[in-house]
């Protein structure tokens, strides 16, 4: 008998407990035949230092008001209308109830059309991580089937979700622990980098030791990614900032940035790069996957 690993389980007798994370939509993920009530939660939070606003040298806090833009009175909430701009001034009128009638219908359920091989999907269509955990004991058995099937096979389901009045594309994967779920922009979105950024498509020209040593210095430098070794270290500046001013220290100004190296040679600098990455790499362990790259190629 196969066991997967632990997974999230939804313990009913904890809802009146404020600590308990509340989804922000529930309803049901399908596949096939297969039916599994879950809930959503956001697998990520902001944590940037939270500011208000003052009038300078008073304890005024500031607030916006919605204004007329050519009388400058205010307007009132119930009287602001929508318009999209469809030539220089001039604009169509839409009606909140006309929005609410072609909006998409408050659908409960998470139907998953089809699977995809998780390297296949670029990582610039991501947009917002989620968790799904199943609700109910009595799904905590299919819930980790899926958990376990989707790992295993590293394929992601693609799915419909529909949130808040908005129509989602989303792609439904296996973590170690839990199922996530990560909303995609859709093709539409993402913008054409050739003709967003003017690329004429002639690529500069290089030798093939210039690529051979830019691959070194790749090699050198790689690593397997540790997401607790990266921090926000201007969010620390700022909570340390703060903490400076309330104690009334001097404030300390951060050393100015490097200058960047004038390097004419591109040869040279890439040799230099690979000999500096060298030294520094001394004792450090490299890629696991690098490392077993060597082993095959030292096998063939």
């Amino acid at each position: 008998m196969i066991s997967a690993k632990w997974v999230p389980q939804w313990d009913t007798h904890m809802q009146g407990v404020s600590h308990m994370p509340r989804a922000i939509w529930t309803g049901s993920l399908t596949f096939g035949l297969v039916n599994v009530p879950v809930g959503l939660f956001s697998a990520t939070e902001d944590n940037s230092v939270q500011f208000h606003q003052f009038e300078r040298g008073t304890s005024d806090r500031i607030r916006y008001q919605r204004v007329n833009e050519r009388t400058g009175e205010k307007v009132e909430y119930a009287d602001i209308v929508k318009g999209h701009e469809i030539s220089d001034g001039s604009y169509v009128v839409v009606e909140s109830d006309e929005l609410e009638k072609i909006a998409p219908g408050r659908s409960r359920a998470l139907e998953i059309t089809g699977f995809v091989e998780v390297e296949t999907i670029d990582p610039i269509y991501f947009q917002k991580s989620y968790y799904l955990a199943a609700q109910g004991e009595n799904y905590q058995r299919t819930y980790a089937l899926l958990l376990a099937a989707l790992r295993e096979t590293k394929r992601a389901g693609l799915a419909s979700l529909v949130m808040r009045g908005k129509e989602y594309l989303t792609v439904i994967r296996g973590m170690d622990d839990v199922i996530a779920l990560q909303t995609l922009h859709f093709a539409g979105e993402v913008r054409n980098v050739r003709s967003y950024l003017g690329l004429t498509g002639e690529s500069p020209t290089f030798t093939g030791k210039e690529l051979t040593t830019a691959k070194q210095l790749i090699e050198a430098l790689s690593m397997d990614f540790q997401p607790e070794d990266y921090h926000d270290t201007y969010r620390e500046r700022v909570e340390k900032l703060i903490e400076t001013k309330r104690e009334g220290k001097a404030i300390l100004s951060e050393s100015a940035p490097a200058q960047a190296t004038n390097v004419i040679d591109l040869m040279e600098g890439l040799q230099r790069s690979v000999a500096e990455a060298g030294v520094a790499n001394k004792g450090k362990r490299p890629s696991t996957k690098t490392q077993s790259q060597r082993g095959r190629r030292k096998a063939a």
